[in-house]
């Protein structure tokens, strides 16, 4: 194995690992305000609410996310016109831009389905608590339903960002030069394709773990008033029954009988 190659060329890596794990960040925020809004609307009672988001959620989870991005980047071509006189076309051009919003789409229909089982899982004593104690709809939902929710989804919600950092390794297949990029071209040039592609799967190898480890520590932040506290020492009972300095002493027992 030539490490020489991989010292040369390690600044381009380190450049694509950059790109990976930017599109990974900002596909996963973004994706995550805009499924919270879709989860909503998908438990919603109004069928105009709620059938939109259910299309929306089958579509994206339904389809491969390669599809997806050749239909963006490719597909938005055929629509120059319309995206011009909307003012699109210079960000529907750009593959960045079309990775981004591919991959945003793509999680936020994930995530959402993650938020509607937490939602629903939600403990309906604790809805009936915050109605009683005079909470509307839309402060239940901020103080109660919401941040329950996030806790329950926190485990799956953690797998669906790992999913969605490994997924970007497709967005190369457009140009960009994310971590896979520039290994294809680094092999293109090199000709050390087990070199290259071991070399970039460790780097995708310790991102993952280290995605996860943020998450762990989130959750154990979030789960503090579910563990125990320090148990407090037991005092020995000779040291309980013993009278303290200062202390009356106890009367007699025939004292206490006479009274």
């Amino acid at each position: 194995m030539d490490l020489g190659i991989i010292v040369d060329n390690l600044p381009r890596l380190l450049s694509g690992a950059w790109m990976t794990l930017q599109l990974t960040g900002l596909s996963a925020l973004i994706g995550l305000a805009l499924a919270v809004p879709v989860a909503l609307a998908r438990l919603s009672d109004n069928p105009l609410l709620s059938w939109p988001a259910f299309a929306y959620m089958f579509y994206f989870r339904g389809t491969p996310l390669l599809v997806q991005i050749f239909l963006i980047y490719y597909g938005s071509g055929q629509f120059v016109p319309q995206l011009r006189a909307l003012g699109l076309w210079e960000f529907f051009r750009e593959p960045y831009f079309c990775a981004l919003l591919t991959l945003t789409l793509n999680t936020a229909a994930y995530t959402a389905e993650i938020l509607r089982g937490a939602i629903r899982a939600v403990p309906l004593g604790e809805i009936e608590a915050a109605r009683a104690l005079g909470m509307s709809g839309s402060l239940r939902l901020r103080r109660i339903i919401l941040p329950k929710a996030f806790r329950l989804a926190l485990p799956a919600y953690t797998n669906e960002v790992i999913f969605l950092f490994q997924a970007t390794s497709l967005v190369s297949i457009i140009t960009i030069m994310d971590l896979t990029g520039v290994g294809r071209v680094l092999i293109a040039e090199t000709f050390r394709t087990f070199e290259i592609w071991i070399v970039v799967g460790l780097c995708y190898l310790m991102m993952s773990y280290a995605i996860l480890y943020g998450f762990r520590r989130l959750e154990y932040h979030l789960s503090g008033h579910l563990r125990a506290g320090p148990e407090l020492e037991a005092e020995p009972v000779q040291a309980r029954l013993a009278p303290k300095a200062g202390a009356p002493k106890p009367a007699p027992a025939s004292a206490l009988a006479i009274r």
